[in-house]
């Protein structure tokens, strides 16, 4: 099949266009040069995948790749004849311009979808709406109604190729608000040109639906387009941030606007904990402020009656995390090798088990193994003697408790919280965390779900939610509710696929890959071979980052080739297994990142994709690596700190990856044996298996020192982020998440 259709495809690379009627087109010498211009694009745009074999793969569903293939060969070659055929392209010059609008269309595509700008399915749209505009303009006519028909990836870089037809300005118009809704955070950056427009004054309260505080800045500046935009606004609202951008550490109230324009709240009373500057602000008074507002609000919420700054920028939930972190989560963590509890857990000793609960649940992303294990003992202790956690559950109107859950079920807390309860109360909480993941506007709570269950190692609870889930599929296919019976039907296929014994095959039951496991094939490029790239930085770390990576080749088994820019380590034992990783030249002068450049060019030069990436340096490097991430990546290591906060945007880069991150900080002695592990079970030619290594890691590290042991235990492994795989799974039907 994929032979035959490279026969089909490759046949519309020559020079001459056989016509319906058995007539041909042949190219003029002059124009032929335009017509291997366009020839060059589409064979760019087959390479982007990695492989030049006339299938654009952009995708695992066969059929959208045959479409993608279809509209970047066939219709682009229809369009390059119709040009030559034309009778209105009257003049050589005519038949240029147009050839070069296609060879820019077939461009523009492979640049924004290389660049994650546009959604490569949408390319069979994108040249139809392109042929619909190329024929308007040849009618003098707008191409305004053609790009308010289409999405805004698209309308975007048809506008911008035909950018003399009369009805440019129109369709900026068009496309400014197609943007406005897609990105609502962006409207008041881009709205100068506009503040004119009768549409204005709505976008400005659009704007500040999504996030009042972006207004505040804005209003700020009295003299720019904006600040007059805002000013002039009589929404009661608006009003209210016009009159908080004269307040001093205005953004300090946000959280609390709705009070603030309901009169529930004055700024006289949030100044109180506020202050006027950092000698007079109260944060552990400002915290708790915080919780009592949230306490109050989330009712609200669950009714429908959103809080106007609940959610965004600067409004509660925000500044609970940041506050949280800030004030509590931070200085524990810093101090996570302080060996006396009373030194190290100083700043939360005021919280209360309220105050402490949101603590957690919104530092997540941020807090540490032990941090959260003292905190949560703490929480149970400020209960009483006799904690109940159903109490406090029901203080907080079971806000966040699938977080709390999953959390719980994450750090092995889970059983010493549902004892607090009595018994029939924790299996009712238990099928409440399971239950109505369909209602919400996202699948978050579902992910909480799957995080969950890839934590727990009680069989007796992991059959209690198998169960749960099962019982809440059969009630929402009962109640023909499709998209409560996908999540349940992924659920359980995925809970199922944990236990080899269920004989559960991923990819034939829900078309995405195995988390549990990684066949050795499904890495290896078509010669057998992994390649796998590390990326180093050259700061003074990465350096001994570096130095420490090397140790781990002994010339025994690894032949070493250093080049100018890079390594090359290649096993000569075993399996072939290719690394390559740039040197760590000095990042002052962004020498590595050159190097790092130079290397992926390589690569790419010599057709050989990473399956493999591991990162080595710092959080603030990760950007860098995964800016240039091959979508080829089957696995993914993120040897820096708080990588596990970036899973969601490698996906979008990698979407196929299994990502090993950690929630604490990189460290060289915990790295090296899990990238060891790695490559020497691949080098043996074994199948991964997540479980079993990292069993067999745990064993290791339980052996070290107590600051390694806990260093390694904010690694997150592949097998515990089911929640990813659930998005990825989810997706597969054609919607986008959130």
């Amino acid at each position: 099949m994929r032979l035959t259709f490279y026969i089909f495809t490759t046949y519309f690379f020559i020079p001459l266009f056989t016509l319906a009627n058995g007539d041909t087109t042949t190219i003029p010498l002059n124009r032929q040069v335009f017509h291997d211009k366009i020839i060059a694009q589409q064979k760019r745009a087959d390479k982007a995948d990695g492989r030049i074999d006339g299938l654009i793969k952009v995708s695992t569903n066969p059929e959208i790749n045959l479409q993608v293939t279809d509209a970047i060969f066939r219709k682009i070659n229809v369009l390059r004849n119709d040009i030559e055929i034309n009778a209105q392209l009257a003049t050589n010059n005519d038949k240029i311009r147009y050839l070069r609008y296609v060879e820019y269309l077939v461009r523009d595509f492979t640049n924004n979808w290389r660049s994650h700008k546009i959604e490569p399915a949408l390319a069979p749209l994108l040249v139809d709406n392109f042929a619909d505009i190329m024929y308007a303009n040849l009618r003098g006519e707008s191409m305004a109604t053609l790009i308010q028909n289409v999405p805004y990836e698209v309308g975007l870089i048809n506008s911008q190729i035909f950018d003399e037809n009369p009805g440019y300005k129109e369709s900026q118009k068009i496309l400014f608000l197609k943007f406005c809704k897609l990105y609502p955070d962006k409207i008041l950056a881009y709205i100068g040109p506009y503040v004119n427009e009768p549409f204005a004054d709505s976008l400005v309260i659009a704007a500040f639906i999504n996030n009042p505080s972006q207004l505040y800045s804005y209003a700020q500046a009295v003299g720019s387009p904006q600040g007059r935009l805002i000013r002039r606004n009589n929404d009661v609202r608006v009003k209210t941030i016009v009159a908080l951008s004269n307040v001093q550490r205005a953004l300090f109230y946000f959280p609390f606007l709705d009070d603030l324009i309901k009169g529930r709240q004055t700024i006289e009373t949030i100044a109180k904990y506020a202050g006027s500057s950092d000698k007079t602000y109260d944060s552990v008074g400002y915290f708790k402020l915080l919780v009592r507002t949230e306490e109050n609000y989330y009712p609200r919420l669950v009714a429908g009656d959103t809080p106007v700054a609940m959610i965004g920028s600067d409004g509660l939930i925000d500044m609970l995390k940041r506050k949280a972190v800030q004030h509590f989560i931070k200085p524990i963590n810093d101090l996570h090798e302080s060996p006396n509890p009373a030194v190290r857990f100083r700043a939360i000793e005021p919280l209360s088990a309220e105050d402490l609960y949101y603590m957690m649940v919104f530092g997540e992303n941020d807090i540490y193994t032990s941090s959260y294990k003292y905190a949560f003992d703490r929480m149970m202790q400020k209960m009483g003697p006799v904690p109940h956690g159903d109490s406090l559950l029901m203080t907080l109107n079971f806000d966040h408790f699938k977080k709390f859950i999953k959390m719980a079920a994450e750090y092995n807390k889970l059983d010493v919280f549902l004892k607090s309860m009595p018994a029939g109360e924790s299996e009712t909480l238990m099928q409440a965390f399971v239950s109505n993941l369909e209602k919400t506007g996202s699948l978050e709570d579902a992910v909480d779900v799957a995080d969950a269950y890839g934590s727990i190692a009680n069989p007796v609870l992991q059959k209690s939610m198998l169960n749960n889930v099962e019982a809440n599929e059969q009630r929402c296919l009962k109640d023909n509710n499709e998209h409560g019976s996908k999540i349940y039907n992924l659920l359980r296929i995925i809970f199922l696929s944990s236990d080899e014994k269920n004989g559960i095959d991923l990819s034939k039951e829900i078309g995405i890959p195995p988390v549990f496991t990684v066949n050795y094939n499904y890495l290896a490029d078509d010669s057998g071979r992994i390649i796998e790239q590390v990326f180093f930085y050259g700061d003074k770390d990465g350096k001994q980052s570096y130095n420490s990576y090397l140790t781990s080749f002994p010339r025994s088994d690894w032949q070493i080739t250093q080049k100018k820019e890079w390594i090359e380590i290649k096993s000569i034992k075993g399996k072939p297994i290719w690394i390559f990783a740039n040197l760590p030249l000095d990042n002052e002068t962004d020498k590595d990142a050159d190097a790092q450049k130079d290397l992926i060019n390589y690569l790419e030069a010599i057709g050989l994709k990473p399956s493999i990436v591991i990162h080595r340096g710092h959080s603030y490097h990760l950007p860098y690596t995964i800016q240039q991430l091959s979508e080829n990546a089957k696995i993914i290591m993120l040897g820096s700190c708080g990588g596990y906060q970036n899973l969601k945007t490698i996906l979008k880069f990698a979407p196929e990856a299994h990502i090993i991150s950690t929630k604490q900080t990189g460290a060289m002695d915990v790295n090296k044996p899990i990238i060891d592990a790695l490559d020497n079970t691949l080098r043996n030619g074994e199948n991964i298996d997540w479980r079993q290594m990292w069993a067999g890691l745990t064993n290791y590290f339980n052996k070290t020192s107590r600051e390694t042991r806990e260093t390694f235990e904010d690694y997150i492994p592949p097998q515990k982020n089911l929640g990813a795989l659930l998005i990825k799974a989810y997706s597969r039907g054609g919607e986008v998440v959130q």
